[in-house]
């Protein structure tokens, strides 16, 4: 018998709540960038505050997510597949962006960890176990949790700066924040490079979230010669793996074949 769109219907109602109540009563913070992002704490590795523009890509893709969800391949994927997994997610989601953005770091690390935790799951099964077969997929279902998990990476680093880093405002880059800056920009690129093989295509919307990340605290970075040049380096690199990602995704499209889930289960998770 063919999917009805009542089918899990409760399922779909509490997506759509969600994503109007939780991720759209943050629309304000996270849309665009705001007077939060000007005034936020200033660490050694925050971004410029265009960095952020990408919550826009995600909240319209994600709308599309939540009509999608009333197509039949939709409705195996989110209903069947990311289940209940969705809702928890955007709550989640609203509690850490409300608490980074009433400046309460530590617990909005915490949060964001689990946010991380959430797409995380959500990422793997939609990758390992529901192969894109349609552009609705692709637009609607890979495309926006592969930004989100790549840009959920970006935002655990920055926030664990937050709670635990100095204020370049008022504090010199001495050397262990030259270290653990280093390492941070080192993690977010080496997980480019992740994300760039993790399938024989590679995930390039992922890796496109962190080099866009890179090259902005590379923008915004100018008080430390060292913070903005290595900056510079690990954004260039995180180039050199979107356009590896760019040219699997072609090969793929000439190649026309549907690699199966073995073939395509993600490495990152």
């Amino acid at each position: 018998m063919a999917d009805s769109w009542q089918d899990g219907i409760l399922l779909k109602i509490t997506n759509i709540i969600v994503y109007f109540v939780f991720l759209g009563s943050n629309i304000y913070t996270v849309a665009s960038p705001s007077s939060i992002y000007y005034y936020g704490k200033e660490t050694y590795i925050t971004p410029a505050p265009w960095a952020f523009l990408i919550w826009s890509l995600i909240h319209i893709l994600l709308l599309g997510t939540v009509i999608y969800q009333f197509f039949p391949s939709g409705k195996r994927t989110i209903i069947d597949g990311v289940s209940w997994r969705f809702p928890l997610l955007g709550i989640l989601n609203a509690i850490y962006v409300n608490l980074w953005s009433t400046h309460h770091y530590v617990i909005a690390f915490i949060f964001a960890l689990l946010v991380s935790s959430a797409v995380t799951h959500i990422y793997y099964i939609v990758k390992k176990h529901h192969t894109a077969e349609s552009y609705g997929d692709e637009l609607f279902i890979h495309l926006p949790f592969s930004l989100y998990h790549g840009w959920t990476t970006v935002l655990v680093v920055l926030t664990a700066f937050d709670a635990f880093g100095v204020s370049s405002l008022t504090h010199r880059a001495g050397v262990w924040t030259k270290v653990f800056v280093f390492l941070a920009l080192f993690f977010l690129e080496a997980t480019a490079a992740t994300y760039a093989f993790s399938t024989p295509e590679g995930d390039l919307p992922a890796s496109i979230a962190i080099a866009w990340s890179l090259w902005a605290i590379f923008a915004h970075q100018t008080s430390s010669g060292f913070v903005h040049w290595s900056s510079l380096v690990f954004a260039i690199l995180a180039l050199i793996w979107v356009v590896k990602g760019a040219y699997g995704l072609v090969l793929r499209s000439r190649r026309g074949i549907s690699l199966s889930d073995e073939e395509r289960a993600p490495l990152v998770g």
